[in-house]
């Protein structure tokens, strides 16, 4: 059963041929097995999963369940879920358990799907390699000395190895799509308000959006289907946020405008990438698609701008936890002292650096010069992007400049770290859709290929992402693990 996808799983769910219990013990049976190699949960919610089997199994049973009723998924911990355990990866929240539940987890309970347990990612999602959380490495379902990517990795690296068939993370800067490149599994960030980000614990609010990932786009549709839709919880959420997968197979390349900014094909592209992403554009030329070269300046600005904004917004965000509202607090002296010594001691390294970069950029006689301007270069590049929509259907290029890289790398410096970025952050910038698919390999290392949309453009971005992966042919390769 672990090796269904969800579209063929919801089939024997929806048949009888197998139970939503028997679905549920599958995974977990999968998950005890072999995830001791790869640490891609945190937590594991066995009790309360098979309670939701039991209720999804009476709706199945009644007749007219949902699609995904009964299916297995994984949930970043950055989502809230009231009674279970909330860490974002971070001691300043260990063993909070939150009140309320993020509109997303009453969505998918709703629609009797089944939490299998809470995934593994950099603390706060601050990272791209799931290397900064604080509690353990998560590794590539295709090498285990390799990263899986992040800030998602738990999410990507537990689709990839047949741990869930569905899973959800959040992707600030390509948190859901660079690690669905690097573990070889479909990654999609919807547009901006399309999918609440009501208890989703706050990074970057203007750039956050919970995404999903699929081993292919029509589970990655159906899982997106589930919880979008307009919430009065979040004022960012679109007023028309609905989709439907209906149409979704009803995508051809044929005609198809295809734009390839060269800023993001330039030195920092892995040659092995390039040469993997050449190989499907000439595929997808193949099937009629009309592949064309342009130019977006301000797309070489993009790592620089978002180093800006997020870590302004984090330092906002961020200043909430002070051991009195949220998970423990270390008492020392007086009140200052306590709140100086829970942040400094419980938050990792990356999320302090962070922190310190954004209140820097936000103070006195430095705001015009780092995060206004930084704002005014968001705003270019979201123009640019969208004038170049008005010509054609889709951006494309590789999603990482690498494929999947060693874990604890001394060579890779922060910034290099940070540059894996590059072709993500463009469609947080302007909320665009944005996907990965898997493309291809390189040395036996996945590679996926970026389509990015018009604002709203969600459902023919699928329907061009369904037709690329058709073409690809990467569909069904799995890694080497049992």
């Amino acid at each position: 059963m672990t090796g269904l996808t969800a579209a063929e799983l919801s089939a024997k769910l929806q048949s009888r041929e197998i139970s939503a219990q028997e679905a549920a013990e599958a995974h977990f049976d999968r998950i005890e097995t072999i995830d001791g190699d790869y640490g891609a949960y945190l937590l594991l919610c066995r009790e309360e999963a098979m309670k939701q089997a039991e209720a999804a199994q009476a709706m199945l049973d009644a007749g007219d369940a949902p699609a995904l009723c009964g299916i297995p998924y994984a949930l970043k911990d950055n989502i809230v879920t009231k009674g279970i355990t909330t860490t974002c990866a971070s001691k300043v929240l260990e063993g909070w358990v939150p009140p309320y539940s993020a509109s997303v987890y009453q969505q998918m309970q709703n629609q009797g799907m089944v939490l299998l347990g809470k995934t593994n990612l950099d603390e706060f999602a601050m990272g791209t390699s799931t290397e900064n959380s604080a509690y353990q490495l998560t590794r590539c379902p295709w090498d285990p000395h390799c990263s899986p990517g992040g800030s998602s990795g738990g999410s990507a690296a537990a689709v990839s190895a047949e741990l869930a068939p569905i899973s959800f993370g959040s992707d600030t800067g390509g948190s859901v799509r660079q690690p669905a490149s690097l573990c070889g599994v479909v990654g999609f960030k919807p547009t901006y308000g399309r999918i609440s980000r009501y208890g989703l614990v706050a990074f970057a609010s203007s750039l956050d959006q919970i995404g999903p990932f699929g081993r292919t786009v029509e589970d990655t549709s159906l899982a997106f289907e589930a919880v979008a839709g307009h919430d009065r919880h979040d004022s960012t959420s679109l007023p028309n946020a609905a989709y439907s997968s209906k149409e979704l197979k009803s995508g051809s390349l044929k005609g198809l405008k295809m734009a390839i900014p060269k800023e993001l094909f330039g030195d920092e592209v892995d040659p092995g990438v390039k040469e993997v992403f050449e190989r499907g554009i000439k595929k997808l030329q193949a099937e009629g698609a009309i592949v064309s070269i342009v130019s977006l300046p301000s797309l070489q600005l993009g790592v620089t701008t978002y180093y800006i904004i997020a870590p302004a917004e984090a330092s906002s965000n961020l200043g909430r936890y002070d051991g009195i509202r949220f998970g423990p607090r270390i008492e020392e002296g007086d009140h200052n002292k306590s709140t100086a010594m829970t942040r400094g001691q419980l938050f990792g390294h990356e999320v302090k650096l962070r922190i310190m970069v954004g209140t820097y950029a936000l103070s006195a006689g430095y705001y015009d010069a780092y995060y206004h301007r930084a704002q005014q270069v968001r705003g270019l590049m979201a123009d640019e992007m969208a004038e170049v929509m008005k010509e054609h259907d889709v951006i494309i290029s590789p999603t990482s400049p690498v494929s999947s890289f060693r874990l604890e790398d001394d060579s890779l410096d922060q910034m290099a770290l940070k540059m894996l970025d590059l072709c993500t952050i463009p469609a947080n910038m302007g909320g665009f859709p944005s996907i990965s698919i898997p493309c291809g390999a390189d040395n036996d290392m996945p590679v996926g290929l970026l389509l990015t949309g018009p604002v709203m453009g969600d459902e023919k971005l699928l329907q061009a992402a369904w037709a690329a992966e058709q073409a690809l042919g990467f569909v069904g390769r799995r890694p080497p693990i049992l």
